[in-house]
């Protein structure tokens, strides 16, 4: 997938490409210039990625080679065991969730799962879950927390699966339940939003103590060409669209909506997945450090109280 603001950069990459292929056939040594494109599409790539649009962000977080939710389990846990199913009609792969280990700390997981092939995305719905996905999310929530197990969440989803189906077996209910159910759990929770973090589909794994965003990841009411379809009509204003929902990391934390920005390599966390799982398990970690030095009582009511303040604001009287 190529990035029309990223033009340049494949280009220098291309040439790097041609200087190690004529190197290697010909058996000379073109180290020196091979480095010099190198740097020269590292400044690049830290001029661009430093500027980019709400608009660009969306792309970059929708990039299909950026880490999902099982990538991070590879690279950052040990002893997954994913369970299955709500217990009431079927289990739904566009959410996944276990038991894991992350540096000898047991952790319950639970993040969107999307797909890379064809039969991936058809098989997870393109990371949009089903009221079975969120019941099943539940399901697991109320074992960590009987069992004294602190919660990650990873949200990337364009949003709830909008489907009759879901819709006939409670997908509003399912997502309105985890909410009321999540603010009350007497363990730490802890969200990332890793990709597209949209709607109500996203806030189903979303009430939580610390919630933090990818450096270019993006989370919002509704996708911008959703906004601008409804708003102005005009889908292709999608992109003026973002620029006014402040779907960034950046204008959310502005905005005290999360509580992070978790750095991401550069160029973007698609190109080097270990290195932002990294990241991302330094950060994890020392925010349950710190949530599990505060008492149970404490605990829910600073979350009840941290999401009763959003969209707070000081207006004049009429």
């Amino acid at each position: 997938m190529e990035f029309e603001f990223e033009k340049e950069i494949i280009e220098i990459e291309k040439k790097i490409e041609e200087l190690q292929k004529f190197s290697e056939e010909k058996g000379i040594d073109l180290s020196g210039e091979i480095e010099k494109f190198k740097t020269a599409r590292n400044e690049k790539l830290k001029t661009i990625y430093k500027n980019l649009s709400s608009w660009d962000k969306v792309f970059v977080a929708r990039h299909p080679e950026r880490p999902y939710t099982l990538d991070y389990i590879e690279n950052m846990t040990t002893d997954f065991l994913e369970l299955h199913g709500d217990r009431l009609f079927k289990d739904d792969p566009a959410i996944v969730g276990g038991f894991c280990k992350i540096d000898g700390k047991k952790v319950l997981i639970v993040g969107h799962q999307k797909g890379r092939t064809t039969d991936e995305k058809i098989y997870r719905n393109f990371g949009m879950a089903n009221p079975e996905g969120y019941r099943k999310a539940l399901r697991l929530f109320k074992m960590a927390e009987r069992f004294s197990i602190p919660i990650l969440t990873f949200i990337d989803t364009p949003g709830a699966y909008p489907g009759l189906e879901a819709e006939e077996h409670g997908q509003g209910e399912a997502i309105a339940r985890n909410l009321m159910e999540m603010s009350g759990l007497k363990v730490p929770v802890i969200s990332v939003v890793i990709g597209e973090g949209g709607s109500g589909g996203a806030l189903g794994l979303g009430v939580s103590d610390k919630i933090f965003m990818l450096e270019n990841s993006v989370y919002s009411v509704i996708s911008p060409e959703g906004c601008a379809a409804i708003l102005y009509k005009d889908a292709s204003r999608a992109e003026e669209a973002a620029e006014s929902l402040k779907i960034s990391a950046q204008s959310l934390f502005k905005l005290g909506v999360i509580d992070g920005i978790i750095e991401e390599p550069l160029g973007g966390a698609h190109r080097d997945h270990k290195c932002i799982a990294l990241n991302l398990k330094n950060i994890i970690l020392s925010s349950f450090s710190e949530l599990e030095k505060i008492s149970v009582e404490e605990l829910v009511e600073n979350r009840y109280n941290k999401f009763r303040k959003m969209g707070s604001f000081i207006g004049t009287e009429i």
